[in-house]
């Protein structure tokens, strides 16, 4: 994600910033025109500043702000009471439980960040009420009481992401059990959506068969699949033709795990490209981890030999300052020519090369823009 900065007097923010340090603004994000913006009380609403004075534009933090969990911004004038992103809120936990709220925090914190990807890759982000399969998430805690174990999971178009995922250490556990080189909320949240997305812009948008000639005909019985996946383990020499082990499951499992690396990627990419990164080590006599991140990742120029390249020098450089640091890989994953042939599936499907527009009959426009 880019760099941001105050427009009231220029200093650096970032993406979740609330309050400028510098000058002492608040601070939103307005997700349409992918703006920060600096704001001063006006009655009931604010005005968004710059340099040199207000402007005419009055805003309203999403309701989702008096939580601590949202700076986005909404039109004063607008009906709605929830930004883009969470809009499609369906169920979140008790908030009458300081824990709970803490945990989704982490959650929101997340889920934002998906959404700036989906709103720059200018994606369909229909909602319940806009669609009969739109776009829902439910935030639920486990019941010891009832002995009810949330499990993260799609539906339908319903996503539920089970809280004790926000909490790290229950997170790393289940990591470990799992056997799992990495496991986060947000690669949760970009899973999970991928599922959606299969049924959006593969299953009703004309795609089913391109995608299939990829990953694999989904029609494979998806619970014996996972199954014989728990029960045996990943298909041998799976590094060859998946992203993860887990992606060798079955053919919707394939596509959602490819579906989140590559918004991992473009994500990562465009926040190397916002800071000017430039890697060229000097033992690289090929050429093999040199790059220059001065590209629009989201621009639909960009080819997908480009992103693979440019993520193969950034991820090896970011994977050896953690090694420095005694960490943990930050990309700990390879990517084959199959591999990076699916992905190249995934940036021609979202930049509408593959199959037909997903819109559906009646449904309300997609709210999926916002300017670069």
């Amino acid at each position: 994600m880019k760099l941001f900065s105050c427009p009231a007097c220029d200093q650096v923010v970032f993406f979740d910033n609330i309050r400028c340090e510098r000058c002492g603004h608040a601070l939103g994000y307005e997700p349409r025109s992918n703006r920060m913006l600096a704001l001063e009380a006006d009655g009931d609403a604010f005005v968004s500043i710059e340099r040199g004075g207000r402007r005419a534009e009055r805003w309203r933090y999403c309701d989702n702000h008096r939580y601590g969990v949202c700076n986005w911004l909404i039109p004063a004038d607008s009906p709605d009471l929830l930004c883009l992103a969470d809009r499609h809120n369906l169920m979140v936990p008790d908030l009458s439980d300081p824990a709970n709220q803490a945990l989704w925090g982490k959650m929101e914190a997340a889920k934002h960040r998906m959404f700036y990807t989906l709103l720059r890759l200018k994606l369909p982000l229909w909602t319940r009420a806009e669609h009969p399969e739109g776009l829902g998430f439910k935030f639920l805690a486990d019941d010891p009481a009832a002995g009810i174990k949330v499990m993260t999971g799609h539906d339908e178009g319903i996503v539920t992401v089970a809280l004790a995922e926000a909490d790290d250490v229950e997170r790393e556990t289940r990591r470990n059990a799992m056997g799992e080189p990495y496991r986060t909320l947000l690669g949760h949240f970009r899973h999970e959506v991928g599922h959606w997305y299969w049924d959006m812009l593969v299953r009703d948008g004309g795609a089913l068969e391109a995608c299939r000639a990829l990953f694999g005909d989904e029609r494979v019985d998806y619970g014996q699949a996972l199954q014989a996946h728990y029960a045996n383990g990943p298909k041998s020499g799976w590094q060859e033709q998946y992203v993860s082990s887990y992606a060798a499951s079955h053919p919707w499992e394939d596509f959602a795990e490819t579906w989140a690396h590559y918004l991992h990627i473009v994500d990562t990419l465009e926040v190397g490209g916002s800071y000017g990164m430039t890697i060229h080590p000097r033992l690289d006599r090929d050429g093999i981890l040199t790059t220059d991140l001065d590209f629009k990742v989201y621009d639909e120029a960009t080819t997908i030999e480009e992103i693979a390249d440019a993520w193969l020098a950034l991820s090896q450089a970011l994977n050896s300052m953690n090694r420095a640091m005694g960490l943990s890989d930050l990309y700990p994953f390879v990517l084959s020519r199959t591999v990076i042939g699916k992905l190249g599936f995934i940036h021609d499907l979202v930049h509408g090369r593959v199959g037909q527009a997903a819109a559906p009959a009646g449904a309300a426009p997609a709210r999926g823009t916002m300017a670069a």
